[in-house]
């Protein structure tokens, strides 16, 4: 008989397994290795998910609204929208080198996944316009071309960071920002 309770937890375990063995292992990691971080056994995590490409479109969605809830935080404070999307896109939970890693991961995926293409296009458009909205607050020359290239910097920092680079969040923040100067 299923503990009662227990699906969230073990599903959520997996989740976070997943993170944290893609940015160990790479995106080559299996469910079994995945299942053994987390606790489990590989039987139970494929009960909990149809296989390893459903685990990973969850662990990614659990990114997004990591993500999500940061610009959230950095907005409720307050200030310029642009640097709030910057400030989240560099938190610390946000640009941990596993999670840099698993947006690898993401990228490549959303290549042959409908489903990752999907998620990857949602956060792409609300990325661009939260940087578009608060580039014509500023009044921005060019908000459209602008929001285009800070996220392009966004990215090409997770990119080298997913590559061996060493950069602080705060720097990474510092770096982009700059930017707008």
């Amino acid at each position: 008989m299923p503990k009662l309770g227990m699906q969230p937890i073990r599903r959520d375990a997996l989740v976070n397994a997943a993170i944290a063995q893609v940015g160990a292992h790479g995106p080559d990691v299996t469910v079994a290795q995945i299942a053994r971080q987390a606790g489990i056994s590989p039987a139970l995590a494929h009960h909990y998910f149809d296989g390893k490409a459903d685990l990973m479109d969850h662990a990614m969605r659990a990114i997004l609204r990591d993500y999500g809830a940061a610009v959230r935080a950095e907005l409720a404070k307050g200030g310029d929208r642009v640097e709030a999307v910057v400030r989240a896109s560099f938190a610390p939970g946000n640009f941990r080198r596993d999670v840099v890693a698993a947006w690898l991961t993401f990228y490549t995926r959303a290549q042959k996944s409908d489903t990752a293409a999907r998620l990857l296009r949602v956060y792409q458009q609300r990325v661009r316009s939260n940087l578009r909205a608060g580039l014509r607050t500023r009044g921005h020359a060019d908000p459209e071309g602008m929001a285009e290239t800070l996220a392009a910097l966004i990215d090409g920092v997770y990119l080298r960071v997913a590559l061996g680079g060493r950069i602080g969040p705060a720097a990474a923040c510092a770096q982009v920002l700059r930017v707008l100067e």
